[in-house]
């Protein structure tokens, strides 16, 4: 996806915080379509909420929240959607642009329908894992988290991008997860190398693209504050 061209939008603010999967996903994308925005940091680890968030997303008073022209746009896959309508068919007329959602509706039903079951299933397990108790519980969520990352690898198949030849809105979806990669095998002691090598060498890829290089944290930091967030010593 071509990410020359650079949109001057000085009024497109990001609230998030830096180990945020979710918010990962809506920096990646904006720095794919070349949009300039500013940075704003929410410390998700202590317990009240800027005003800011509290402003802008007084329902679920989280992150990420997208404002743009100083409304806010909040949840991750509607931000990323609204980022797609917003600044991705300027990209359309240029030489190898592209969208962030394919363009047939059929496939655009396809890439929702795996960012739902990512959002609505691969996190309640990764959540599972980190905070079950017993081994017996421990090895059911290891066991369905790898049975999940089975199903995203099988709908990669051998592709390059989920979408195709090119990278896209699903693989902005997932590829803040490889953040977790490493404590996933930690925590659960499996090898995701051996058990899902497509989606490894899908992984290896995505990490090559600039946007991804700039936005993805270092994994054991990350890893070091899910340990915070789930209780795990």
């Amino acid at each position: 996806m071509a990410n020359n061209m650079v949109h001057d939008e000085s009024d497109v603010v990001c609230v998030d915080f830096w180990a945020n999967l979710f918010g990962m996903r809506v920096l990646i994308a904006l720095r794919e379509l070349g949009v300039s925005f500013k940075y704003i940091e929410e410390d998700l680890c202590v317990r009240e909420r800027s005003d800011l968030v509290l402003r802008m997303n007084p329902v679920h008073r989280m992150v990420p929240i997208l404002i743009h022209h100083g409304r806010p746009i909040c949840n991750s896959i509607n931000i990323l959607e609204y980022i797609d309508e917003v600044w991705g068919h300027r990209q359309e007329t240029q030489v190898g642009g592209t969208r962030l959602l394919p363009i047939d509706p059929l496939h655009r039903a396809y890439a929702r329908f795996w960012a739902d079951f990512v959002d609505n299933k691969v996190f309640g397990t990764e959540m599972r894992l980190f905070k079950s108790k017993g081994e017996d519980e421990k090895e059911a969520a290891k066991e369905e988290l790898i049975r999940q990352l089975k199903q995203l690898e099988g709908t990669l198949g051998d592709k390059n991008f989920f979408s195709g030849d090119e990278f896209g809105f699903l693989d902005i979806v997932i590829i803040p997860l490889s953040s977790m990669f490493r404590a996933y095998e930690q925590q659960g002691k499996f090898d995701l190398e051996a058990e899902c090598p497509k989606l490894m060498r899908w992984e290896k890829q995505c990490k090559e693209r600039e946007s991804i290089k700039s936005t993805l944290p270092d994994e054991e930091e990350v890893y070091m504050m899910h340990k915070k967030w789930y209780g795990i010593e």
